[in-house]
């Protein structure tokens, strides 16, 4: 009978003894792992909800004071600090920002001193265009490699036989 390996157990393994597990041991171990992620995130998810719900209206209230919007604020709450930070994140139209650079542009100013412009083909649209529209774009496309992802299954739980 093999031994179980635990995901403690193979945090403070050599990889090489790693790799000499069997797909089996892998598999397993794997699917630990994405079970603790996902029960971590639960975990974690559950935690903010709870710290905006004890905290939330405090930290607004601070904001308030402070005459701000967004960003960090402080306050105590016993022996502990609390620091809750209203991040900004702008959203741009896309549509209206493609009209002022094109009103830049006919004014004679280079509007890459105000806007990073980038383009981006679907690779499943540039899979399905005609061939002479792809032979077009084909010089502006480099393809690298992503992270390999290697997912283990055993055979009775949706692997092939």
């Amino acid at each position: 009978m093999e031994q179980q390996i635990t995901l403690d157990q193979l945090r403070s393994m050599p990889v090489g003894q790693i790799a000499a597990l069997n797909a089996n041991q892998l598999a397993r171990l794997q699917a630990d792992a994405i079970k603790q992620i996902g029960s971590a995130k639960l975990t974690k998810d559950l935690l903010d909800g709870v710290l905006n719900h004890k905290y939330g209206e405090q930290a607004a209230g601070c904001r308030h004071i402070q005459g701000k919007d967004f960003g960090t604020v402080r306050f105590e709450d016993g022996d502990i600090t609390v620091i809750s930070d209203l991040p900004k994140k702008p959203v741009w139209d896309q549509k209206q920002l493609s009209s002022i650079v094109q009103k830049i542009q006919e004014a004679g100013d280079n509007p890459d001193e105000y806007v990073a412009t980038e383009f981006k083909v679907s690779e499943s649209k540039f899979n399905a265009w005609p061939e002479h529209i792809r032979s077009t774009f084909e010089p502006a496309r480099t393809l690298k490699a992503g992270k390999a992802v290697f997912k283990l299954t055993p055979k009775n739980e949706g692997g092939q036989s």
